[in-house]
């Protein structure tokens, strides 16, 4: 199968440049991601900050890949989405450093981070990694910002999806990511998702792992409780009370704002007001990831200058608990603490 013909008149996000991609061609150009069809990544390691049924105990066997087909104003990974950090990298170079992690780390799935504008160079590896004898579950972890289409085609080549959903108001979702439409359109890939995959296959559960579903992430920001309000609502009206959600307050200001509010943390008033809508509303299948107080920097914002971005943290959790010791880690939610 030829992969990445579809860099040649790009249509692989909802903006639908139509860039040709492809290096040393006459006219072409990068799509709005900023990438070309050359493949960059910035890191390829085990990443134990993810909710526990994708971290489990060895980690989840992240690939961060440069650019970004959002671009949002505040990214927490804005030196890769929009900086220069990462490396360019060939299809084989990356199949190899994937399978060594594999091996070193014995990690529980591959989780490919902001892949949808590299695509093709997914399904290729996806495809290379399997003929290989990896059963791996494969891991999409997106914006929300996605073409209904082209995940009709990454259907075959994942079994996990994590996807945000940022925006339920269209002005804010034009004022820091260009894209007025995103609630639409996230709330309609969400629904392709679900309609491939189901709800992630498990929960509560000490040490399970999962291996198929699909898991929802709102990050709350500073001085926007209505858009979390409202965008949980939009998912309970859309999917209902199993839909598994992780709620996150990890936003940290990592570059000067022209929105004030976003050039400080979430308040745990804030953040508590979200959380309470949630419970309210009767969201059964929950992760929070509480607001640690403890720290100027959140544990798990990287720095993708170092060798090690998220700087060996490892996810432990102490004797007959559950619960893993760094709170920047989404936890698995008791419904009775949601009213405590």
């Amino acid at each position: 199968m030829d992969y990445f013909r579809a860099y040649e008149n790009c249509r692989l996000c909802p903006r639908a440049c139509g860039v040709n991609r492809v290096s040393g061609c006459r006219g072409s150009a990068r799509g709005f991601c900023g990438e070309t069809d050359r493949l960059r990544i910035a890191h390829v390691g085990p990443h134990f900050g993810e909710e526990p049924p994708i971290t489990g105990k060895n980690g989840s066997g992240t690939v961060f890949f440069c650019g970004c087909s959002l671009r949002c104003a505040y990214c927490q990974n804005h030196q890769i989405s929009q900086g220069d950090a990462g490396e360019t990298v060939a299809g084989d170079t990356a199949f190899r450093r994937i399978r060594e992690m594999i091996r070193l780390y014995r990690v529980h799935n591959l989780n490919f981070v902001t892949p949808d504008h590299f695509f093709p160079h997914v399904f290729y590896l996806v495809s290379c990694i399997r003929a290989a004898g990896h059963d791996l579950p494969v891991v999409c972890n997106l914006s929300g910002y996605q073409s209904v289409e082209v995940l009709k085609q990454a259907g075959d080549y994942t079994d996990i999806y994590l996807p945000d959903f940022k925006y339920s108001d269209p002005d804010l979702a034009a004022r820091l990511s260009r894209c007025r439409e995103y609630p639409a359109v996230a709330l309609a890939a969400i629904s392709e998702m679900v309609r491939q995959k189901g709800f992630l296959d498990t929960g509560a559960e000490e040490g399970s792992v999962a291996r198929k579903g699909v898991l929802v992430r709102h990050l709350v920001l500073p001085g926007k409780v209505r858009n979390s309000v409202d965008a949980l609502t939009a998912l309970f009206v859309e999917f209902g009370p199993d839909l598994p959600l992780s709620l996150m307050s990890q936003y940290h200001p990592v570059a000067p704002q022209e929105d004030d509010d976003l050039n400080r943390r979430v308040s745990v008033k804030e953040f508590e007001a979200v959380l309470a809508h949630a419970a309210d509303l009767g969201f059964r299948e929950m992760f929070v990831q509480r607001i640690e107080t403890a720290f100027e920097r959140p544990p798990f914002l990287p720095d993708f200058r170092k060798p090690d971005p998220f700087g060996r943290i490892r996810r432990e959790t102490p004797p007959g608990e559950g619960r893993p010791l760094f709170s920047g880690a989404p936890i698995w939610l008791d419904k009775r603490d949601a009213s405590s």
